[in-house]
């Protein structure tokens, strides 16, 4: 898989070419210049290469363009002017999103040749991009994913370091896939990369949205800065007629479906929705759907839990829909999805009581996994999470008040404490366990394999223990570094008896 550089593939293209595809303040220098790649890492130039010198979060990439020159770059784009003399230069209003559109070009544009669907909200995009790409797997193979667990093409497949990576990694990927052969792709579009211009030069053939729940403030700053961003994704890149599929469920899509020009496909429970639940039964044992849509009445039963998963299916399958798929063949793939790893994920080892893995990690996300399980067949609930260090810290107390109001026992832990110190983080949560509202035994377990030990030594036959914030992660990011951890490995350790000691702590 490729990494956060792109390359010409064919005949390297001349400067002046490169740059019909952004906007041009000042050029100094060789416009014949023939450009081999592009990057924004200097430690990743190869001779024939432009460097994009961005200004980021913790750092300023004109620092490096020295470092770029000496590696070989051969041109140098950027907002303001770099400080060694000589250079061939190019100034643009926007470096970043110059990076996107000049990443595409050299990759050959491949989002022209693909048609990709694009899927944005808080929660759900991991387990629709899972339901769409085993459609496309399925029904018209080779395809790609890229998203939060793994990026794939084909049968390759690597796991995911970010959910939208920079631009010129992703126009690699997408490059890729065209080599590949495949047709489809479905990718997991963060608010973070639309606000960064990550998806610049990336058209869509179809765009999703799940819905938008408090989370990401510490870099939004407020919800309708969050809404703004998500809301490109259909505004400025999908392609000509393309059709946005929306939850009506949601405020935020509501608002989203009545303001698009282009075609839109709702889905909910909602009464009005194009795309809608008319009866559901759930058990631990999946769910059972009888679904509304333009070609009349259908039934899907899926081994996926929850008044979630079910959104989840009507998104995958409106899109499916949308690009042509006939309903019943998108039904039996939905059918035989078993879901995301580390989504609702069941741990079972034996016991006599279910124990369930899931990323949730926003107070909204933890709602949603406590009511499914409270619609369930249950005895207790207990609920095993944390927050991530040096994140939103403004859902830390909501999240506890959730816990606590939903369950009947929460042991706060550590999640990824990255700098900041877990006990601090789990105070700040355990704020919201006060509140008149809160119902639940509240224990403070900072160790979170020691947590998870402790829950299960307190359920019984029948309760469900819930625990979350981690999901398909195998690893916890705490100020030593990174160390391995995995949830649903660590319970089964538990459980078998077993004395390895997965701990980031």
């Amino acid at each position: 898989m490729p990494a956060n550089r792109v390359h010409r593939s064919g005949r390297p293209m001349t400067l002046d070419e490169l740059l019909t595809a952004i906007p041009v303040e000042n050029v100094q220098g060789d416009l014949s210049t023939k450009i081999r790649g592009l990057t924004i890492d200097s430690r990743q130039v190869s001779a024939g290469d432009v460097f994009v010198a961005l200004v980021g979060q913790t750092t300023d990439g004109h620092r490096f363009v020295a470092d770029a020159v000496r590696r070989g770059a051969v041109a140098i784009v950027s907002e303001k002017p770099p400080e060694v003399a000589g250079l061939t230069w190019v100034q643009t209003p926007d470096a970043r999103g110059a990076t996107g559109r000049l990443s595409s070009r050299l990759a050959g544009e491949p989002s022209k040749v693909l048609d990709l669907v694009g899927i944005t909200g808080t929660n759900g995009k991991t387990t629709t991009a899972y339901f769409l790409d085993s459609m496309f797997r399925r029904l018209a193979p080779p395809s790609a994913m890229m998203g939060t667990v793994v990026h794939r093409i084909g049968e390759e497949s690597i796991p995911g370091r970010h959910t939208t990576p920079e631009a010129p990694e992703l126009q690699s990927f997408l490059s890729a896939a065209v080599k590949a052969q495949c047709r489809y792709g479905v990718l997991e579009v963060s608010s973070h990369g639309l606000a960064l211009g990550r998806v610049e030069g990336t058209e869509f053939a179809c765009a999703v949205f799940t819905n938008l729940s408090r989370d990401h403030l510490d870099f939004h700053h407020d919800m309708e800065s969050y809404f703004t961003a998500k809301r490109m994704l259909f505004e400025q890149y999908l392609r000509p007629g393309a059709t946005a599929v929306v939850s009506v469920d949601d405020t935020y899509g509501n608002r989203l479906a009545k303001s698009l020009s282009s075609p839109v496909c709702t889905f909910g429970f909602s009464a009005d929705a194009d795309i809608r639940v008319e009866e559901m039964e759930a058990s631990f044992e999946g769910l059972d759907l009888r679904i509304r849509e333009r070609g009349g009445v259908r039934r899907i039963k899926s081994p996926l839990i929850g008044r979630h998963n079910a959104l989840n299916i009507l998104a995958a399958f409106g899109a499916g829909l949308c690009l042509d798929f006939e309903a019943e063949e998108l039904i039996q793939v939905i059918e035989r999805v078993h879901g995301a790893p580390g989504r609702f994920e069941k741990v079972e080892a034996g016991q006599p009581f279910h124990i369930i893995v899931d990323y949730a990690h926003t107070d909204d996300a933890l709602r949603n996994l406590l009511e499914t399980t409270r619609t369930l067949p249950h005895g207790r609930i207990l609920t095993v999470f944390g927050c991530g260090g040096d994140r939103d810290i403004s859902k830390r107390p909501l999240m506890g008040a959730v816990a606590s109001r939903l369950s009947d026992v929460v042991i706060l832990t550590s999640d990824n404490p990255r700098s900041e110190d877990p006990l601090s983080i789990i105070h700040e949560i355990e704020l919201g366990t006060k509140g008149a509202r809160s119902r639940a035994d509240v224990f403070i377990e900072p160790d979170r394999r020691s947590a998870i030990e402790k829950a299960i030594s307190l359920a019984s036959e029948g309760d469900v223990l819930l625990i979350s914030g981690k999901g398909h992660e195998s690893y916890q990011v705490t100020r030593n570094g990174v160390n391995p951890f995995d949830d649903r490995e660590v319970v089964r350790e538990i459980l078998n008896g077993g004395s390895g000691h997965q701990n980031g702590e």
